[in-house]
């Protein structure tokens, strides 16, 4: 007889491991497909709600307002209340805000949900690789486990066109929808095979009170911004709301300084601020994701007045998701063959060529061909930059940064997209050209500062350990 290396209690252990690694991936792709499938359904539920597009930009900037203004905050939330139950409270949000959101006839409680929604995956995603890392041992089953939560992620853009697109031809609803039973489905296996959590050190009380205080300040600060700037530009504007707005974001900024400035364990520790290649890709990601989500806004609102369907519309924008899709197991490679710094270059210049070779006569390019040019850059743009901009930000970091760098960074990425398509979406219906003009411009500054970094230099500040005050740490530096 032929004896067996594994042991039944291990094969069935690594059948739950496996299985809760499904499910956290399973869950980082419908995070992911909520950006691609509603820019697909957005012209349907402007026409559904009444929506015109200055107010039909919400429902996309919210979710990335959500998104941006809790994820700092999000960490916190999980030292205090467990990895656990932080995940599945969010998924049952996320479920609930779906529904609620597809069965609304108020544009006011849409544009609500979909900020919930932002923040209930400002938890779920982090908060979802935390528990496969933890639950996974390190070595290859590891960087199985983390590729393929990385692979859903990055599918997702594609799967929310192609689903959007065969949905929102039935009933923009049910892009809104869809999400719910998913996201119940996951939070039914994720009661089983999640684990609990074990005994962890709770996070000082003032340190505590005054992350509460901070975060809601981040959020109202980031709200009203943005509804100022929707205020400020465009046809449609209002001086006196748009002062009284940013005079509120201000305030609320304020107090958000103050709260970090008296707390023991900041949010967001200063010497991150000084740490430039952090800075830099934070700035490089905001205007590379803020351009792509206003281009594709642009874009869909284009398509719909030339007619086309939402099928139409979702194989339109393909080339500029697929690419990334594709090359996602691969993208860490690619990066560090090219060396970040190159690689983010690169791709900081193929994005606002693409968004310059989008056709600015008529109503939009009304064929798939008209729009491959564009696409196809801003497809190769994210293959080339978006994974070497994360490891440029966090790379050069020692391990106690990178968790919060990485959440400052993330916060970047999502603001870049809200205060982009809002300004864009104001200039719109008035002036196409003006909006297109602005989308390239907002991709050009981040060009300019790509191709900055490659001359300058990498000033690297010496950085207190997250939580103390005491004696600095130095940031990893590369071996000669």
């Amino acid at each position: 007889m032929h004896s067996s290396n594994t042991s039944p209690a291990r094969a069935g252990r690594s059948g739950t491991r496996w299985a809760l690694v499904s499910v956290l991936s399973a869950n980082m792709l419908v995070d992911a497909l909520e950006v691609s499938a509603t820019v697909v359904a957005l012209p349907r539920i402007g026409d559904g709600l009444g929506l015109q597009v200055p107010g039909l930009q919400w429902v996309v900037s919210a979710f990335a307002a959500g998104f941006g203004a809790l994820v700092l905050l999000g960490g916190r939330l999980v030292e205090r209340l467990g990895r656990r139950r932080v995940y599945l409270a969010a998924l049952l949000l996320f479920a609930a805000a779906s529904l609620a959101g597809a069965l609304t006839d108020s544009a006011a409680v849409l544009i609500a949900t979909r900020a919930v929604k932002g923040g209930c995956v400002a938890l779920t995603a982090p908060t979802g690789l935390a528990i496969l890392v933890s639950a996974v041992p390190d070595g290859p089953a590891r960087r199985r486990a983390v590729s393929l939560y990385s692979f859903f992620g990055a599918a997702g853009f594609c799967a929310g066109l192609l689903l959007s697109g065969l949905l929102t031809g039935v009933g923009w609803r049910w892009t809104l929808a869809f999400p719910a039973p998913v996201a119940l489905l996951l939070l039914a296996a994720g009661l089983r095979l999640v684990p609990r959590d074990g005994p962890t050190p709770r996070p000082a009380a003032r340190a505590t009170r005054l992350a509460l205080v901070a975060g809601p300040a981040l959020a109202a600060a980031v709200a009203l911004l943005l509804y100022g700037l929707s205020c400020a530009v465009g046809a449609g504007r209002e001086p006196a709301r748009a002062g009284a707005a940013f005079a509120g974001a201000l305030l609320s900024g304020t107090v958000f300084v103050a709260a970090e400035r008296a707390s023991p364990r900041p949010l967001v520790a200063a010497g991150l601020l000084r740490h430039a290649p952090l800075v830099r890709s934070a700035i490089g990601a905001a205007t590379l994701n803020g351009s792509y989500v206003a281009f594709l806004l642009v874009a869909s609102l284009d398509l719909h007045r030339a007619g086309s369907t939402p099928w139409q519309t979702a194989l339109a924008f393909l080339p500029a998701g697929a690419p990334l899709a594709v090359s996602a197991l691969y993208s860490a490679r690619i990066a560090l063959r090219l060396g970040p710094a190159r690689a983010v270059a690169a791709g900081a210049v193929a994005a606002p060529l693409g968004y310059a070779l989008y056709p600015r006569a008529g109503p939009g390019g009304a064929g798939f061909a008209d729009l491959l040019p564009a696409t196809g850059c801003v497809g190769a743009a994210f293959v080339l930059a978006f994974t070497a901009l994360h490891l440029q930000a966090t790379g050069g970091l020692p391990p106690e940064h990178r968790q919060p760098a990485g959440a400052l960074y993330q916060t970047c990425v999502q603001l870049g997209a809200a205060l982009t398509a809002v300004p864009v979406a104001a200039l719109y219906p008035a002036d196409r050209g003006a909006a297109l003009a602005l989308v390239t411009a907002v991709g050009l500054t981040g060009a300019g500062v790509a191709l900055g970094a490659l001359t300058g230099r990498n000033r690297l500040p010496h950085l207190p350990a997250p939580g103390r005050t005491g004696t600095p740490v130095r940031p990893e530096r590369k071996a000669s």
